[in-house]
């Protein structure tokens, strides 16, 4: 079973930081794998028989095996609160070790990517202990999803959620998805925020437990089986009742909460947010970006003072110059019939103008 110690990191040897040898490597995976088949067959010929707690304690066991087979050891900051209200868990996501230690410590059902249930072994065993699989290239996808967290927030159970919607290496918190959070204003739900990182054990970040990126499954197996130990570190960010909040007040807060406790960045949003007395993200904000947002003290200008100036040398025709610059009415511009009679007149004022010859003179 997993070691799990409640508050700081244990004092460990310097000498764990180094890699297992290559046999002992060899041996953890042997046993993971082991696990695995045996957990896929126990889901299929026992689960059908089991009440829905006995299949959580089943499930709770066999997760809490697996951090035991890779000697990872649990620090816990904080506990769920307590109480019969719904409760959505969200949490950052850094590594396949998230699903165990969440499954270690609560009866949970997640809300995973299609994909995963594609995955060799684990995807079917995924399936069948109730994991919601969403289709996130499908819009219309979320709604089912939601409908079926509902359900099982109306049946009592805990869901949990990544709602970054991809893992990182520990080092980050990416943008919180707002549409993730739905299902817990449609019944009422609370939001438990949990922050998950991995430490060696000199207290530096596991980077060799994530699995971010290109690298696959199962070199992220060998990477963790290749650890002597690894601490997986929980901590209870808080809980959110959502009330009147919006869902993407909810993720704003929700975020900000899980990289505060992990002492990280808060996620940066393309928009400029207008954060409001109680450390949420205005809804208003992120329908109207800003841009290019101003400096402290100043204001907009109106619609009319940000327009430039007409210049004088380039006035529009007909507009914007004064009387005694307008060109006269047979300006370049005019049509060529205009031009030619134009000609004419004046030619016709000139002949009318001249002195008519005597009647003497020849």
């Amino acid at each position: 079973m997993a070691h799990v110690h409640h508050g700081l990191p244990q004092p460990e040897d310097a000498a764990q930081n180094k890699s297992n040898s290559r046999l002992t490597r060899s041996y953890r995976l042997a046993r993971l794998l082991l696990h695995i088949v045996y957990g896929c067959v126990g889901v299929n010929a026992v689960f059908p028989l089991l009440s829905r707690k006995q299949r959580s304690r089943s499930i709770q066991r066999w997760s809490r095996q697996v951090l035991g087979i890779l000697n990872v050891r649990l620090n816990l900051r904080g506990s769920l609160p307590p109480g019969p209200l719904p409760t959505l868990v969200v949490s950052n996501h850094v590594s396949w070790l998230d699903i165990c230690i969440l499954h270690s410590l609560l009866p949970i059902r997640f809300v995973a990517k299609s994909d995963v249930r594609r995955w060799p072994l684990v995807g079917s065993m995924a399936s069948l202990t109730g994991t919601i699989f969403i289709d996130r290239s499908n819009l219309l996808d979320t709604v089912r999803v939601n409908r079926t967290i509902v359900e099982a927030f109306e049946g009592g159970q805990y869901v949990a959620v990544f709602p970054e919607g991809t893992s990182t290496d520990g080092s980050e918190v990416k943008p919180f998805r707002a549409s993730l959070f739905q299902p817990a204003l449609d019944a009422g739900a609370r939001v438990a925020v949990l922050a998950l990182r991995y430490r060696r054990p000199d207290g530096s970040l596991n980077l060799d437990a994530s699995y971010a990126g290109e690298r696959s499954l199962w070199t992220s197996f060998k990477l963790v089986a290749a650890c002597r130990s690894v601490q997986a570190e929980v901590i209870y960010a808080g809980s959110i009742d959502v009330g009147e909040m919006t869902r993407a007040e909810i993720a704003w807060a929700a975020e900000s909460a899980t990289a505060d406790a992990l002492h990280l960045a808060r996620p940066s949003r393309r928009v400029d947010a207008a954060v409001s007395p109680a450390g949420v993200v205005s809804a208003d904000a992120l329908a109207t970006p800003h841009p290019c947002p101003l400096p402290q003290g100043e204001r907009e200008p109106p619609a009319k003072e940000r327009e430039p100036p007409q210049r004088r040398e380039s006035p529009r025709k007909g507009e914007g110059a004064p009387a005694k610059e307008r060109e006269p009415p047979q300006r370049r511009g005019s049509p060529p019939k205009e031009r030619e009679s134009s000609t004419l007149s004046r030619k016709l004022e000139g002949l009318m103008r001249a002195p008519s010859p005597s009647m003497g003179e020849g």
